[in-house]
């Protein structure tokens, strides 16, 4: 049975370079919702293996699936003994009937480790070996490919020696697996990370080296556990981004060497032949799609199928993907025609064929674009009557670590609340995403919050990838699900999504959405809740913007800002989109603003903003609409009370800016408290940081001070309350800060929304949150967790 280890790390390239969003601040954000099911994938005696690297809520996975009287049914669920989340476990495996040897690359700060796991005579798998290096470096990367021969196994470590690689060499004896060999890149002239990917067949080992130089293929041979290089595969067609090594199969004297990035992205696979008689390696032709083009990725995955090849093309189709058949002339050696094997139903961007393995008569291709980003995978089975292969199951898997929490408050107590880290802030409820109407893979974004003032309750808008929640939160134990208000039809599921609220109605953005426009909806339709979660309807959408980055409300004056509106339509250069909605149902275009003296593009483009009616210290602004924005280099104060001749007033900034985020005034609109959400990730500073500004003269706003909390975690979204600052800092949660005297804050307490991972600089956990309510309940969105609903310990219920 011919067994294929997929090369991963390309495979994410793809996806992350290709079909990720691509928005103002960082695509990061996107990326941390994969949770990578199918992204290595085998198949052998007739049982499907499937890893799951990278779930942020558990440690790495393998799902075994086998064949029984109900279809493919989930048979075992194996991790390593000393699994942690983010280990990588499951990025690489390979499986024979008896054995499982699985990649780790991520332990221990990406040096790596692989575990072996043996199955018993009862048909369970239990780990038998952990190997790991003593003396390999960080981000070595050990155990990024795998392969296994019999007693043998090889282990790659392309992060080795700087990126050079290395694959090592191990050895069965008895139950102990020992180090047979160390094979360093013999040659980083044609490439780098060597051992990327991992190909073996009898006493010949293949191991590509795809960056740099458009990318390698090492051949070596094993005599009596020596390994010596017998060629190197390199093609002077392919350009110097082909990762021409990222994917290798192997039969017989053939090899299929996949270079995905090859062209724009376009891919193609070489073919080479072995001559036996003078031991001699020589081009058998290129492979391409016949309807690819330039994202293709042509080649992301390779095998040998009987006398065919199967060639996945995960990027074909708008990134549905396709998986394409190569059928042998009669001949033996040429191809004489190629047709596309049919899959499952597919979105775009679900990449099929990203990943693929092959065994006699059952297939598994990943999907690991799928359900935005968690990832399916089609297993497929071979018709004897016909010859054809059809999916037979789409799998993937669904994680139960977090369930909802409701009915009785969670004290924080000697600094838990539950399973999630706090101080001084207890919880009072928690819904995870799927209770609120995400669908798997749809994480949450921003949020905002109403009172109806007929019936005094509270409610959480809630933003999701694909649309917005609507959760009555007036019970805050028992918060209850409404209803959804779906993305338009016309636009694309997004990261970035922001709701603002006007006169009981709601006003929702989404950014590198396409032809989203401005949702309006009637709030007060949540009155007609019955039990059942209902699906809204906009009552209007505002279509002279596309795409808008956030949407800012003056709800004194009603103006509403449509901020970062540079996808389309009215841009205003990505600055202030102003819109008058007095008329909250029937908004209407009123004029633009922007500083081209700020943003990282020349237009002025504005990341968000705060617009208020002043009644700060400046005399001479008193009254007027004045708004503060967040441009990316600097924040930039403006005088728009006259919409069509709207001032720029002043702009300040600071050496060591990385991404000028977002901020908020004080009561008295004398301070503005701003965060720098790219300063902790770029290595600008350690801690995580807030800016003070004194902006009592609004023409000459001056800096007062650098406020620093005790890690390092990305911040995001602030609000300041009274004398209280809350802010969201990502993966350390919720900050809440004294700031009564606004130039020597302090800390008073916080609360983590993602503790299963470290506090550190990045963009999953906490999104923003919403202090507003007369409760004084706070409700906050953590990504890919859910709906919190918190409260100071010092406040009475």
């Amino acid at each position: 049975m011919r067994r294929l280890s997929i090369l991963l790390s390309t495979i994410l390239f793809l996806f992350l370079t290709f079909f990720s969003a691509q928005a103002q601040t960082t695509a990061s954000a996107s990326q941390e919702a994969m949770n990578g099911f199918a992204r290595a994938v085998d198949v052998a005696d007739g049982s499907v293996f499937i890893g799951e690297p990278s779930n942020v809520h558990q440690s790495g996975q393998v799902y075994i699936y086998r064949r029984g009287n109900d279809g493919w049914t989930k048979h075992s669920q194996l991790a390593a003994s000393d699994g942690t989340v983010g280990d990588g476990f499951g990025s690489a495996l390979t499986a024979s009937g008896t054995s499982i040897l699985v990649g780790a690359p991520d332990v221990n700060d990406e040096r790596g480790a692989a575990y072996i796991f043996e199955k018993s005579g009862d048909g369970s798998w239990s780990q038998s070996a952990r190997i790991a290096l003593s003396d390999t470096s960080a981000e070595g990367e050990f155990g990024s490919s795998v392969a296994q021969d019999g007693e043998l196994a090889f282990i790659g470590a392309p992060g080795e020696n700087d990126g050079q690689g290395a694959i090592y060499v191990y050895q069965k004896s008895g139950d102990a697996w020992t180090q047979q060999a160390h094979i360093a890149n013999p040659d980083t002239a044609t490439g780098f990370s060597f051992g990327e990917a991992i190909a073996v067949e009898g006493n010949q080992l293949f191991v590509g080296a795809p960056e740099d130089k458009g990318g390698a293929v090492h051949v070596f041979t094993n005599d009596a556990g020596s390994w010596t290089k017998q060629a190197t595969l390199t093609s002077r067609s392919v350009d110097e981004e082909a990762v021409f090594g990222a994917t290798i199969a192997i039969k017989g004297n053939q090899v299929l060497v996949g270079a995905p990035r090859h062209a724009a992205g376009s891919g193609a696979v070489f073919v080479y032949n072995h001559n036996v008689d003078n031991n001699s390696w020589t081009s058998g032709g290129r492979l391409v799609a016949y309807d690819g083009g330039p994202r293709s990725g042509f080649g992301a995955s390779v095998a040998f199928v009987g006398s065919s090849a199967w060639i996945g093309a995960p990027g074909v189709d708008g990134g549905k993907g396709a998986l394409y058949e190569f059928q042998r002339a009669e001949d033996g050696n040429a191809w004489a025609g190629v047709t596309k094997v049919a899959g499952p139903e597919r979105t775009r961007s679900a990449q099929f064929a990203a990943t693929m393995a092959v065994g006699q008569n059952v297939a598994v291709a990943g999907l690991v674009g799928a359900d935005y980003g968690a990832g399916t995978a089609a297993i497929m089975e071979l018709n004897d009557g016909n010859n054809q292969w059809a999916v037979a199951s789409t799998v993937f898997s669904k994680s139960d670590v977090l369930q909802p929490i409701t009915g009785d408050k969670v004290e924080c107590s000697d600094g838990k609340a539950s399973q999630f880290g706090c101080e001084n802030v207890n919880l009072l409820s928690f819904l995870p995403n799927d209770a609120i109407g995400a669908d798997r893979g749809v994480n949450l974004n921003d949020l905002w919050g109403w009172t109806d003032p007929q019936t005094g309750k509270e409610y959480a808008l809630v933003g999701r990838m694909d649309g917005t929640s609507f959760v009555d939160v007036s019970n805050p134990t028992n918060p209850v699900y409404l209803g959804t208000l779906p993305k338009p039809d016309s636009s694309d599921a997004s990261v970035w999504r922001d709701v603002k609220v006007y006169k009981n109605h709601a006003y929702v953005v989404a950014d590198n959405a396409g032809k989203h426009g401005m949702q309006v909806l009637d709030l007060t339709k949540l009155r007609d809740y019955n039990g059942s979660p209902m699906t809204l309807e906009a009552d209007t959408n505002y279509d002279q913007i596309h795409s808008a980055h956030n949407v800012v409300i003056n709800t004194n004056t009603g103006f509403a800002y449509a901020v970062g509106s540079s996808g389309g339509g009215k841009t205003c250069g990505g600055g202030l989109h102003m819109i008058n909605i007095q008329d909250p149902a029937n908004p209407t275009f009123a004029g633009c603003f922007s500083d081209p003296s700020t943003g990282r593009s020349g237009t002025g483009y504005t990341h968000d903003a705060q617009c208020v009616t002043y009644h700060g210290p400046d005399e001479q602004y008193k009254d007027n609409e004045i708004c503060i924005g967040a441009n990316e280099t600097a924040i930039s104060i403006a005088d728009v009370t006259d919409k069509e001749n709207p001032k720029a007033l002043s702009t300040a900034s600071y050496p060591d800016y990385a991404y000028v985020h977002q901020g908020w005034l004080t009561e008295d609109h004398r301070y503005f408290f701003q965060n720098d959400e790219l300063d902790e990730i770029s290595g600008n500073v350690d801690r995580t940081r807030t800016l003070i500004w004194d902006v009592s003269d609004l023409d000459d706003p001056q800096f007062v001070r650098e406020f620093y909390f005790d890690n390092n975690s990305s911040d995001h979204n602030l609000y300041i309350k009274g004398d209280t600052m809350y802010q969201s800092n990502y993966v350390s949660g919720l900050q809440v800060v004294d700031v009564s005297d606004p130039e020597n804050p302090v800390k008073t307490g916080s609360f983590d929304t993602e503790p299963f991972g470290k506090d550190e600089a990045g963009f999953a956990g906490t999104w923003s949150n919403y202090p507003y309510f007369d409760s004084g309940i706070v409700i906050m969105t953590s990504g890919s967790e859910g709906l919190f609903i918190l409260k100071k310990q010092n406040q009475e219920m």
